[in-house]
C-alpha cells in the first residue's frame, strides 16, 4: 500500500480528495496541450506562416507543446497533478507515486481530451488538416525504422519523466519553477525527437489525432 506521504500527488495535488474533479482537469489539460501543439504542427505542415515560414516548422512546434504544458501545469497541477500523459500516469503508478486504482480514470480522461483536442484542430484548420496533415499525429519520419523511433521516444520520454519526478515530487524544489521546467523538458524532447518520430513523448497526444484522422501507422511505437 501507499503511505500518506507518497499519496501526495504532483505539485501538491491530492487525487483521492476529488477523483472526478481530477479527471475533468486531466481531460481539459490534455485538450489544451493537444489542441495547441497539434494546431501549430498542422499549421507548420500546411505551411501557414505564423512566425515566418523559414524557422516556423522546427522552432514553433516544440515551443507550442512546451508552452502549452507549462501553462496547463500552472493551471491544473494543484488539482490533478497535471499528468496529461498516460506515460506519466503509468510511470508514477509503477514507482508507487500514484495509486493504480485511479490509472484507468486518468488515462481515459487523457485520451478523451486528446481526441477532443484533435477534433478542435480539425474544426479550426479544416479538411486539409485531417487529410494532408493527419491532424499532426506522430509517425516515424521517412527513412527512420520503427525500432529507432521507439528508442528515440524512450530516451526523450525519460528526460521528461526525470524532470517531472525531480521538480514535482520533491519539496526542496522551488514550486514556481516546476511548470516551466517540465514545459521546457517537453520542448527539449520535441526538439530532439521531432525530426525522427514527430516528437510524441505522450501516447494520448499521438492517439488522439490518430483516432480522429483514422491513420494508425506504427501506432505500437
Amino acid at each position: 500500500g501507499l503511505s500518506r506521504g507518497q499519496m501526495q500527488g504532483l505539485y501538491g495535488s491530492d487525487t483521492s480528495a476529488n477523483v472526478m474533479g481530477s479527471a475533468v482537469a486531466e481531460l481539459i489539460g490534455t485538450f489544451i496541450l493537444v489542441f495547441t501543439g497539434c494546431a501549430v504542427a498542422v499549421a507548420a505542415i500546411l505551411q501557414r506562416s505564423t512566425a515566418g515560414p523559414a524557422f516556423y516548422d522546427s522552432l514553433a512546434v516544440a515551443l507550442a507543446f512546451g508552452l502549452a504544458l507549462a501553462a496547463t501545469i500552472a493551471a491544473i497541477g494543484h488539482v490533478s497533478g497535471a499528468h496529461v500523459n498516460p506515460a506519466v500516469t503509468l510511470g508514477l503508478a509503477a514507482t508507487n507515486k500514484f495509486s493504480w486504482q485511479y490509472v484507468p480514470i486518468y488515462i481515459g480522461a487523457q485520451l478523451v481530451g486528446a481526441i477532443v483536442g484533435a477534433i478542435a484542430v480539425w474544426i479550426c484548420y479544416g479538411e486539409a488538416a485531417r487529410e494532408a496533415a493527419a491532424l499532426a499525429a506522430t509517425f516515424p519520419t521517412e527513412g527512420v525504422g520503427d525500432i529507432r523511433a521507439l528508442l528515440a521516444e524512450i530516451l526523450v520520454t525519460f528526460i521528461l519523466m526525470f524532470v517531472i519526478i525531480s521538480v514535482a515530487t520533491d519539496e526542496r524544489a522551488p514550486a514556481g519553477v516546476a511548470p516551466l521546467a517540465v514545459g521546457f523538458a517537453l520542448a527539449c524532447g520535441v526538439f530532439i525527437a521531432g525530426p525522427i518520430t514527430g516528437g510524441s513523448l505522450n501516447p494520448a497526444r499521438t492517439l488522439g489525432p490518430m483516432v480522429v484522422a483514422g491513420q494508425f501507422s506504427a501506432v505500437w511505437v
